[in-house]
């Protein structure tokens, strides 16, 4: 095998050729596709990150509104129940005071009847009693009849009463 150096010299002449034709209209478009295509994944994986981030801050922020509608939902139960247990104290409280002032009217119109009753018991008593001695007068009887008397007297105001 022989060197030739015009062969190697019309190779590099055409391989610098090749080199030039392929920079001006192959290198130069592939290499800005290229670059186009790594700005676009450059900025998809920017927008990536800022969506992740915004999607954390989302997060906290609804952990946070959670964490607050569940404390307010817990207040609200919380107030329901001493206020259930406020009512149901004073409607006790109004249940035995009117329990107390039913029981002491009653009382009183007990009272009140019990006096109506020996009021005309009296009455009747002291009536029974001018009749009695008016009829005894009258028929000057002796003890036995006076005994009947009285005792029939009293049988009749048992009936009436």
């Amino acid at each position: 095998m022989s060197f030739h150096w015009e062969n190697t010299v019309f190779t590099i002449f055409g391989f610098v050729l090749l080199y030039f034709f392929l920079n001006k209209y192959a290198f130069g478009p592939l290499f800005s596709v290229m670059e186009k295509r790594r700005e676009l994944v450059q900025s998809q994986l920017k927008a990536a990150e800022d969506n992740r981030t915004q999607a954390e801050q989302f997060l906290q922020e609804q952990k946070q509104a959670m964490q607050d509608v569940r404390k307010e939902a817990f207040q609200i139960v919380e107030q329901a129940r001493v206020s259930s247990l406020h009512q149901s104290e004073e409607l006790l409280k109004q249940a035995k005071d009117e329990s107390v002032r039913i029981k002491q009217e009653a009382l009183n119109d007990i009272q009140a009847e019990k006096n109506k009753a020996v009021a005309a018991l009296k009455g009747q008593v002291g009536a029974m009693s001018v009749m009695i001695a008016s009829k005894i007068i009258e028929k000057q009887v002796d003890e036995k009849s006076q005994q009947d008397l009285v005792e029939q007297y009293l049988k009749e105001v048992g009936d009436k009463g």
